[in-house]
């Protein structure tokens, strides 16, 4: 049905032209992102399944492969396809695209008569059965078949079967045999004789760069990196300046992106104390994401900060750290933000004439209006777009999106669509704790990374189930970034596991998903609440200016940097955790044990991680040989990443796991022929 705009009648809309079947069904092609009306996702290198539901007409053999189509609209050698189950007609293929750009991919499926003939002279031959005639009808469809075989590919080894077959001197098994061999395999193997051929109508797929994908981010407020809070004396805030000092440390953890907060002025009209404290004084400085002041909105830095010279001079430094910067976007203004007086209506007006403030019940934000897009959705787009782009001048590549999903996702997307029209490698990431659709519908329609549910996922059949939902059909559009803590958010089992608690949840969340984050102070292990059941952190950095003796905790052995530097080294070397829809879980007899591995090409790790802070573990991990790309007899030498210990493993090891000693193992599989050294990790 259709509404009228001159009428407002609701008329039946035509039904849309029907595309033909063609002879081999095709059908049910995956991934198909909103129906093939939006792209799939990948980044150059990530192997990803295409499959199809295809059959053919009664007992006809079939065959199928997909077709990958280049941003220059070339078509690569095209990809075989295997039935995934026996009986199934669910057949499918990995692909792997090469370079950022829209590509697009479509699977072709025919009737095989040579694997046919075959599979019926397999059968005929020995049983006597029509034999001169089903030589002969092989003998004419080799002949047929070896027209398409070009002659470096093996033409000659099917013209020599053709002759074979046709050999009356010859036994018939003999000239059966001369027809199976491994030359006339190959050759139909890339080139099968493709009768009734269908096509798939193409999907799209958005090849974004790698950072879309993989990264490590690190989050921390400039404010706090160099500011001076002494008892009777009013705080001092850090600058851009003293905050480039601390990007040393970050890149040598061996982070990829430094998260900024807003650095935008903050209001004063409602202000916010320490702990929350509705009731700030003067030298209070307020929370960043109540933005604007008279010194300006969402296009200006905090004066006390400094300036946008020293904010593109932090940018610079960090780039020469082989860092990234990413800033936070929050769509958001203080009641001192100057569109408050400028642009009314992107506001709402309660009853009594007042804008309403912003809540999250039972939270309350009386420093925030939050943004109506009732009055004036394309003002709000054009405004929006021309904020990015003026920090995207400024060598921001990378934003993070505060709370998307309380605004419209018809705005983000065409939002993402323009910046990305023209500057397909700027990233959003969506930091949208909400429900699942809506983080999807987020994901679907541009952004290119989501927060997820991974901080409040604890148990092994938690984290089982979590990893296959997101390793399955949702990683086509939506890619994960773990976060294992944010300045909203102290997990509880972060505020009772303790120093062991955050180096388990590190392991995890650096192994599990190709983006992971951490925000300051992880590293120390905070983890005290503001109050019991609350997530808040007690003097948390939102509220106040919170400098860390980060070189203190280093002397006295508190932080657990070197195990992240390490995590993140682990990370670098190995593509195979790169990626996130490779992950598989193994079999463990113990629930406080969880077992998983990553594969990618000969690149195998297996990380093995104890759930309980508390108590040391013990379990038989029970390894499925075959996803490691090896027999399940095998016996193989792994090297353990996080100590460089060598063991060997086969299908079945012991593990014992200690909380604050050995947490965790990140196992290497080595190849067969490397000199195995030491016994069974305990």
């Amino acid at each position: 049905m259709t509404e009228n705009p001159a009428d407002g009648r609701v008329r039946p809309v035509g039904r849309k032209p029907v595309v033909p079947t063609g002879r081999v069904p095709v059908v049910d092609v995956r991934p198909a992102v909103d129906r093939g009306n939006r792209p799939a996702k990948a980044v150059p290198g990530e192997t990803f399944q295409v499959t199809a539901t295809l059959f053919g007409e009664g007992h006809d053999t079939v065959g199928a492969n997909v077709v990958l189509c280049d941003p220059e609209g070339r078509t690569g050698p095209w990809t075989p396809m295997r039935e995934l189950a026996p009986g199934s007609d669910r057949w499918g293929a990995d692909v792997t695209p090469t370079a950022v750009g829209d590509w697009n991919y479509r699977v072709e499926a025919w009737s095989d008569p040579v694997s046919a003939w075959r599979r019926s002279a397999r059968i005929k031959i020995p049983a006597g059965i029509d034999v001169g005639l089903v030589l002969e009808e092989g003998a004419e469809l080799y002949e047929r078949a070896a027209a398409g075989v070009p002659p470096e590919a093996g033409r000659a080894a099917v013209l020599t079967a053709v002759d074979a077959l046709r050999d009356d001197t010859r036994p018939p098994a003999s000239r059966l045999a001369a027809a199976l061999t491994p030359d006339v395999d190959a050759a139909f193997a890339g080139h099968p004789l493709r009768e009734r051929l269908t096509r798939s109508e193409p999907l799209p797929l958005l090849v974004e760069r790698e950072r879309a994908l993989f990264g490590s981010w690190y989050e921390f407020f400039p404010r706090s990196e160099g500011a001076v809070v002494e008892p009777g004396k009013p705080p001092v805030s850090g600058t851009f300046r003293t905050a480039a000092r601390r990007l040393p440390a970050v890149a040598a953890m061996g982070f990829d992106v430094v998260y900024l907060p807003p650095v935008h002025p903050i209001g004063t009209t409602f202000r916010k104390g320490p702990n929350n404290n509705l009731s700030a004084s003067r030298e209070d400085v307020g929370v960043p994401w109540a933005i604007g002041s008279p010194e300006g909105g969402h296009d200006a830095v905090h004066p006390d900060l400094g300036t946008i010279d020293d904010f593109d001079d932090f940018v610079r430094t960090a780039t020469s750290l082989g860092l990234e910067v990413a800033l936070d976007f929050a769509l958001q203004c203080s009641p001192d933000h100057p569109w408050v007086e400028k642009h009314p209506e992107w506001f709402q007006h309660r009853a009594d004439g007042t804008i309403a403030y912003a809540e999250n019940p039972p939270k309350k934000y009386q420093d925030i209006y939050p943004i109506s897009f009732d009055a004036d959705l394309p003002g709000l787009v054009r405004e929006t777009l021309g904020i990015l782009r003026f920090w995207m001048g400024h060598g921001v590549r990378i934003f993070r999106v505060d709370n998307p999903h309380t605004k419209p996702v018809v705005f983000w997307e065409q939002v993402i669509a323009d910046i990305n029209r023209t500057d397909p490698d700027v990233i959003f990431l969506a930091e949208a704790f909400t429900r699942p659709e809506v983080m999807h519908a987020l994901a679907r329609v541009g952004f290119q990374q989501s927060y997820t549910y991974f901080t409040w996922r604890n148990t092994k059949q938690e984290l089982t189930e979590y990893l296959t939902e997101l390793s399955g059909d949702a990683a086509s559009y939506m890619r994960p970034n773990f976060f294992v803590n944010t300045p909203d958010i102290l997990p509880g089992f972060l505020q009772h596991g303790g120093r062991p608690a955050f180096e388990l949840r590190a392991v995890l969340a650096a192994t599990l998903s190709p983006a992971w984050g951490m925000y300051a102070g992880y590293e120390l292990c905070e983890n005290t609440p503001a109050r019991a059941g609350t997530e808040d952190y007690l003097d948390s950095e939102k509220y106040q200016l919170r400098p860390r003796d980060w070189e203190a905790a280093e002397r006295a052995g508190t932080s657990i940097a070197p195990l992240i530097g390490s995590l993140n080294r682990i990370r670098r070397d190995h593509p195979a955790l790169r990626h996130l829809r490779n992950v598989r879980f193994h079999g463990t007899d113990n629930d406080a044990v969880i077992a998983y591995s990553k594969r990618t090409g000969s690149d195998a790790v297996v990380v093995v991680v104890n759930l309980d802070p508390h108590h040391t573990q013990e379990a038989t991990v029970s390894l499925d040989m075959p996803r490691l790309g090896l027999d399940w007899h095998e016996s193989v030498p792994v090297r353990d990443e996080l100590t460089g210990e060598i063991y060997h493993w086969g299908r079945t090891n012991y593990v014992r796991l200690t909380p604050g000693q050995t947490p965790a193992h990140v196992l290497t599989v080595l190849r067969p022929s490397s000199p195995p050294t030491g016994g069974s990790p305990t």
